[in-house]
């Protein structure tokens, strides 16, 4: 198999760091790639006082009428004593609220106020200034090859 043209991860300007066997690594890179694109995102959505995190989980409960906290908790990856905390800020808020199931009464689904839906609609605005910012750097072309390539690295060995 052909070895892929390595990209090498710039020294950091200011100190001259040489990341040494780390500039070699698909996984590190990844991670500065990400880090770089959730800096951009977390600045994006501050003046609506969001978190990337916060957003993920308004965009969930949009898009899934009376999902519940499990099942949100799950879907997101996000441990369940932080993602209460979230929720009751979000709650705090009046972005969102919790709510007995139709099917099971035991269990909370949740759902967005109006407050919550106008501040999310918001939130994709910004969210989708970003993306188009970040599909400009991939390219046409880029972006499909890029997301089948994240896509290969979600399955399972």
């Amino acid at each position: 198999m052909p070895r892929l043209r390595t990209v090498r991860v710039r020294a950091d300007e200011s100190s001259g760091v040489n990341y040494g066997e780390l500039a070699d690594s698909v996984g590190f890179l990844l991670r500065r790639a990400q880090l770089s694109v959730l800096g951009r995102l977390i600045g994006a959505l501050a003046p609506l006082e969001l978190r990337p995190a916060q957003f993920s989980v308004l965009a969930l409960i949009e898009a899934n009428p009376d999902l519940g906290q499990s099942e949100l908790c799950e879907a997101l990856g996000i441990q369940r004593p932080n993602f209460v905390a979230m929720l009751d800020e979000l709650e705090s808020r009046g972005l969102t609220k919790r709510r007995p199931s139709r099917l099971d009464r035991r269990i909370k689904t949740l759902a967005l106020t109006p407050k919550g839906t106008r501040v999310f609609r918001r939130a994709v605005t910004v969210h989708a200034a970003n993306e188009a910012r970040l599909l400009r750097r991939l390219g046409a072309t880029g972006r499909s090859q890029f997301e089948l390539l994240l896509q290969r690295l979600l399955e399972p060995d």
